[in-house]
């Protein structure tokens, strides 16, 4: 069986930048499982995976543009302290849900200067080429639940 649209597929993986540094990994844990065609996972690797089938291993070069985007400089905001009202202690790095141009997202803070903070809208791996090293492990046909709900229904699904 092939991995194509409306697929549960499980795999295992090892994400890696161009430094050879390892960034995730599913090896040696439970292998991710997904719904093909529903953008469950980043576009690049759904594309290199269309077709596979268990048992098949491959490595791919993923652009960014194909991974966690491009990094864009307009996601970069100086806002201020006030902003964070009910947060006594500010640190660079840490992350706050809030909307970002496409709707719900995460910031990072990069910067504190006073009561100046410059935060980022970029994942965290936007601007990055990545690498995986893939094993498909499992390909089986999605329940009509599954297709449904637009995801793999596995342990501690509560629909």
């Amino acid at each position: 069986m092939q991995v194509a649209d409306n697929m549960a597929v499980s795999i295992h993986y090892t994400l890696t930048n161009d430094e050879g540094e390892v960034i995730d990994s599913s090896v040696g844990n439970e292998p991710l499982v997904y719904l093909h065609g529903n953008g469950n996972i980043i576009s690049g690797l759904e594309q290199a995976l269309h077709g596979k089938a268990a048992g098949e291993q491959f490595n791919v070069r993923i652009a960014a543009a194909e991974a966690y985007g491009e990094y864009m400089e307009d996601r970069l905001q100086v806002i201020a302290r006030e902003m964070f009202e009910g947060i006594d202690v500010l640190e660079v790095g840490m992350q706050f849900h809030a909307d970002v141009s496409e709707g719900p997202g995460v910031v990072t803070i990069v910067a504190i200067d006073g009561d100046e903070i410059t935060i980022d809208g970029n994942h965290p791996l936007a601007g990055v080429p990545l690498t995986f090293d893939v094993e498909v492990i499992e390909v089986r046909p999605a329940s009509q639940d599954e297709i449904t709900h637009g995801h793999i229904h596995g342990a501690g699904c509560q629909h």
